[in-house]
């Protein structure tokens, strides 16, 4: 018999806690291309990090939305800002304040081109 996957709770303490957390979450849902913009030495950023990603469509979109919607909840007992996007499920986002998470479907992400505009943040890409 194989045991069931047990999530454990984190207590986020920092943005690259956090970071940390929601990319973990997109692995889940096979998000491709995860990329992580440091954005915390650009005076005019918004937040510590942008999380870009793609999904293949508007269904793996909404997934990768929703389960980083409850886990994040649940594991960290953080609750985005404010989520777009989710209807119409071609580019959503979905902001927890420090992490700003960008999920594209392909076609919309290379049109984009949203890393390219935030070219001078350290980059770091997962697999």
């Amino acid at each position: 018999m194989e045991k069931s996957k047990v999530r454990k709770k984190v207590k986020t303490t920092s943005a690259t806690d956090l970071k940390a957390l929601i990319i973990e979450l997109i692995e889940d849902k096979k998000g491709n291309d995860i990329v992580s913009l440091d954005l915390r030495e650009i005076p005019e950023a918004i937040t510590d990090y942008f999380i870009v990603c793609h999904a293949e469509s508007t269904t793996q979109t909404r997934a990768i939305i929703d389960h980083l919607e409850a886990e994040v909840r649940n594991r960290a007992s953080i609750k985005p800002l404010h989520i777009e996007g989710r209807s119409n499920g071609e580019w959503c986002l979905i902001d927890f304040g420090d992490v700003v998470v960008h999920v594209f479907q392909r076609e919309k992400r290379e049109f984009y081109q949203l890393e390219d505009l935030w070219s001078d943040a350290v980059i770091e890409h997962y697999t």
